[in-house]
């Protein structure tokens, strides 16, 4: 059950982050702190509403997180679930370290047979 808890998360995440706006949404929070979303939104030429959807998806995987102070609500990245990414790529890299050790000792045993 937990397995399958840890696909689903990083199913949302990537799902989230497959947009490019929302990536360079994370990619500005990332670099410039925690924001209004007021601000957010002039950096696209997209309406408030669109942005607003945008952080609403990313605030559904995790990816950011919202706070309000008075009548503002400041949006932060949240690095912690793109952890689960880099996990992810790190066993697949490691399945083809492996393949290509594989293919390195099969390469090496044809050529001390061919000799």
């Amino acid at each position: 059950m937990v397995e399958r808890q840890k696909d689903e998360n990083l199913s949302a995440i990537l799902k989230a982050a497959s947009d490019p706006t929302r990536r360079a949404i994370l990619t500005l929070l990332a670099q410039h702190g925690p924001m209004k979303v007021t601000h957010i939104a002039r950096q696209y030429d997209q309406s408030l509403n669109a942005i607003s959807k945008h952080i609403k998806v990313l605030e559904t995987a995790g990816l950011v997180s919202r706070r309000t102070e008075w009548r503002e609500h400041l949006i932060e990245v949240q690095m912690e679930p793109l952890s689960a990414i880099d996990l992810w790529f790190t066993q697949l890299r490691s399945i083809w370290a492996l393949r290509f050790d594989t293919l390195e000792a099969a390469l090496t045993e044809e050529t001390d047979n061919d000799n």
